[in-house]
């Protein structure tokens, strides 16, 4: 840029400041800007007010020489530092040339920008927040720099904005979801904490209600929740733990249906926290939600079955899949024998293919096949079933036969599991006998072929359980 270019209202010694390599020289000039557009303020002149922004902008924080850089954003600052209140008229064109310089490739461009825009934030304060969306995708980007002086200039801006946030009510939560889960699966260790450190203050905020959108982002949680990071994996615990302890105090509020599947999927993850985090929430979402989770049995079934034969080593999944089974047993009822299935009222969300619901046969469960029977479930933890909701969803007892078929056909899964597959059949036969009858030829051979197995005595007892209640029924 030509340092002896007329860009009136600015004075030429201005203009040859804001150029000048040395910080302080554009600090002068950045107070010569102040004091100028304090006079325009005071002349409720606009048009001058807008022309000096867009000089500084144009001419000088989009320059492709960084000198003249880091004038335009030390003069954006003081621009808005001058207008005081009235710089929220004026945001748009004050924090896009700022956000322009995020992406530059001098570190020191950026930790400038970072300063500047905090001084703009910094005055706007709550007239920010129309433009919320881009500063938290600037920011998210800046909490993966690799330059420690520029991250720590984002942490300061970062703090701000969260204060900010916290403290008004004008927060456009709807505007922000679609960003919020787009960036949730981010693979980078540093914007993943940055995520999980907004969704904890959004999460405290009284007039802000994150669990509308919480099927939203759940997904993305739990992918957070593998991170490598110890710190981070105790961000998202924590994270995931408020929104169950909200789930618990306003289940009338929550959106079981749409996270069902969710669950699903988590439930059968190889990480361990994952999957346990993911039972814990199972166990919660059959107990609160009672039979708006009936259509999701079959996936259910698929991602527990399997746990109820683990070992010592994973013995929490097991309790906790254990329960979630007795619970979801003790929802089919006889009234789902009588049920049209075309009549239903209530449309819910499907459960997974076949496909993915028999994905991972494995293991499970014990004792009598009496589904009450199981000493480490407890009655009074059960979701009591309404009329209302006897008549609004169905129980889709095809796929959950044809996951218990495809586990007992399987000759690698653990006994547990096996016992815990006749237990089921045994308690639909006995609740459900006009529809298992269909079934029948699927199931007969392999339950004779159960039966007369030698090396397995305990299983061999449960399946002829299972034949005389459908003996009983025939």
């Amino acid at each position: 840029m030509n340092a002896e270019r007329d860009l009136a209202p600015l004075a030429p010694s201005v203009v040859r400041a804001l150029n000048d390599k040395l910080y302080e020289k554009r600090k002068v000039a950045a107070l010569e800007i102040e004091k100028l557009v304090r006079e325009f303020v005071a002349q409720n002149n606009t048009s001058q007010i807008k022309h000096v922004i867009q000089i500084l902008s144009q001419e000088f924080a989009l320059s492709q020489h960084p000198h003249s850089r880091k004038g335009g954003l030390i003069g954006l600052a003081a621009c808005s530092i001058a207008l005081g209140k009235d710089s929220g008229l004026y945001l748009k064109e004050l924090i896009e040339p700022v956000l322009t310089c995020f992406n530059d490739a001098d570190s020191r461009l950026r930790y400038y920008a970072c300063e500047a825009l905090y001084n703009i934030v910094k005055v706007a304060r709550g007239s920010v927040l129309p433009h919320f969306n881009v500063l938290f995708d600037g920011l998210s980007k800046l909490a993966a720099d690799p330059d420690p002086n520029v991250k720590s200039g984002s942490e300061l801006l970062d703090r701000l904005l969260k204060d900010i946030v916290t403290e008004s009510n004008q927060f456009d939560l709807v505007g922000f979801i679609p960003l919020l889960r787009e960036r949730i699966y981010s693979n980078n260790q540093y914007a993943r904490q940055f995520i999980i450190s907004w969704i904890l203050v959004l999460e405290s905020v009284p007039d802000i209600n994150l669990l509308d959108y919480l099927p939203e982002i759940l997904d993305g949680l739990f992918q957070i929740l593998g991170d490598n990071s110890k710190e981070i994996r105790k961000m998202c615990e924590v994270a995931l733990g408020e929104f169950l302890k909200e789930i618990k105090k306003n289940p009338s509020c929550v959106k079981f249906a749409e996270m069902a599947n969710i669950l699903v999927i988590h439930c059968q993850a190889a990480d361990d926290l994952i999957q346990l985090t993911a039972m814990c929430w199972m166990r919660e979402f059959i107990q609160l939600a009672g039979r708006v989770m009936l259509p999701y049995s079959s996936g259910i079934l698929t991602a527990v079955l399997p746990c109820l034969s683990y070992d010592d080593r994973k013995k929490n999944i097991k309790e906790v899949a254990n329960v979630c089974n007795q619970s979801l047993m003790k929802l089919v009822i006889p009234e789902d024998d009588e049920m049209d299935e075309a009549k239903q009222s209530m449309t819910l969300p499907a459960e997974p293919t076949s496909e993915e619901s028999l994905s991972k046969p494995e293991a499970v469960s014990s004792g009598s096949l009496d589904a009450s029977s199981d000493s480490n479930f407890s009655n009074s933890s059960v979701f009591t079933v309404t009329s209302s909701e006897k008549i609004q969803v169905t129980l889709n007892l095809d796929g959950i036969v044809q996951v218990l078929d495809c586990h007992l056909h399987d000759t690698s899964i653990g006994m547990m599991t096996r016992i815990a597959v006749l237990k089921w059949l045994y308690h639909l036969y006995i609740k459900t006998p006009r529809k298992m009858f269909r079934h029948t030829d699927s199931l007969f051979p392999i339950l004779l072929r159960t039966l007369s197995d030698e090396s397995d005595e305990v299983s061999a007892a449960a399946a002829a359980e299972v034949l005389k209640a459908y003996c009983f029924h025939i």
